[in-house]
């Protein structure tokens, strides 16, 4: 697998760029959108604590094993969420694409279908990654129906797995795709983007 660098990511709806402090005014104003720091199963960051989650973010980009990105409106320039590859292992080909959200008014849009086509793109046919995988909190289950609508399966649910930032642990949902089901995943994706609404 290709070094994982930062790298912009565009269509003509959607930018992911790589993530810098200067997207904070921009993610606290996507996080407000719905308010979703309240929800106890995401990791969006609360209005005091986003510039530590973009610290945070870039502290995991110089450690090599995550490439945080904020995710822009390229109509308007406004930025609407965040999404990263995570847990970046080169010796099996593998990453995960993750810490994803997005201001509430873009929830099942095109925003999530037209960001992770990048990034799956990128990842299998770029960087050559054999398979791209998701986790999310066992109560998440918009974030379930979400990654299953890209098309990765289901692979299992690793229990009492990681802590919530309300100091629960939670269960953890996984979910992969394989290099070799991205050709139909990504006709399937394609096909979703293009058709009449």
């Amino acid at each position: 697998m290709r070094p994982v660098e930062p790298v912009t990511l565009a269509d003509e709806r959607v930018r992911l760029e790589p993530l810098a402090m200067r997207h904070l005014d921009g993610l606290l104003q996507a996080a407000a959108d719905g308010e979703l720091w309240n929800l106890r199963f995401t990791t969006v960051p609360e209005p005091q604590h986003t510039a530590a989650y973009i610290d945070t973010a870039l502290q995991g980009q110089a450690a090599g094993h995550r490439l945080p990105f904020a995710v822009i409106d390229v109509p308007s320039g406004r930025v609407l969420g965040s999404s990263s590859y995570h847990d970046i292992v080169p010796a099996v080909e593998r990453l995960e694409i993750g810490y994803t959200w997005y201001a509430r008014s873009t929830q099942r849009t095109h925003v999530n279908t037209s960001a992770k086509l990048l990034l799956m793109t990128h990842a299998f046919e770029v960087l050559g990654a054999q398979l791209v995988g998701w986790r999310t909190d066992n109560f998440n289950f918009a974030s379930q129906r979400a990654i299953e609508r890209l098309g990765a399966r289901r692979d299992g649910v690793i229990r009492h797995h990681h802590l919530r930032r309300d100091g629960t642990v939670r269960d953890t949902v996984m979910y992969s795709l394989t290099a070799g089901e991205w050709p139909e995943v990504k006709a399937h994706l394609q096909w979703q983007l293009a058709r009449p609404r």
